[in-house]
C-alpha cells in the first residue's frame, strides 16, 4: 500500500471509531448523522465540482503565466 491509501484508511477508521464513541454516548444523534451524512454529501457536491474546475483553470493559467519564464531558463530547468 502507498502512502496516501493508508493515510486514507487511518482517517476512515478513526471516523468510524468516533461515530462508535457516539453511537455509545447518544444514538439517536449517532442515527441521525448516518441519516444525513448522504444527503450532505449531495448537498455539497456541485461546490466540489466547481472547486475542481476552478483549481485547474488557475493552474492553466499559472502554467501559461510560467512557461515564457521556464522557456528563457534553458533546458536544464525544464
Amino acid at each position: 500500500m502507498d502512502r496516501a491509501a493508508v493515510q486514507i484508511s487511518e482517517v476512515a477508521m478513526a471516523a468510524f471509531f468516533l461515530w462508535i464513541i457516539l453511537f455509545i454516548l447518544c444514538w439517536p444523534v449517532a442515527l441521525l448523522a448516518l441519516v444525513l451524512y448522504p444527503i450532505v454529501w449531495l448537498l455539497t457536491l456541485p461546490f466540489r465540482i466547481v472547486g475542481i474546475a476552478v483549481h485547474g483553470v488557475l493552474g492553466l493559467i499559472s502554467a501559461l503565466f510560467m512557461l515564457p519564464i521556464r522557456l528563457l531558463r534553458g533546458p536544464r530547468a525544464i
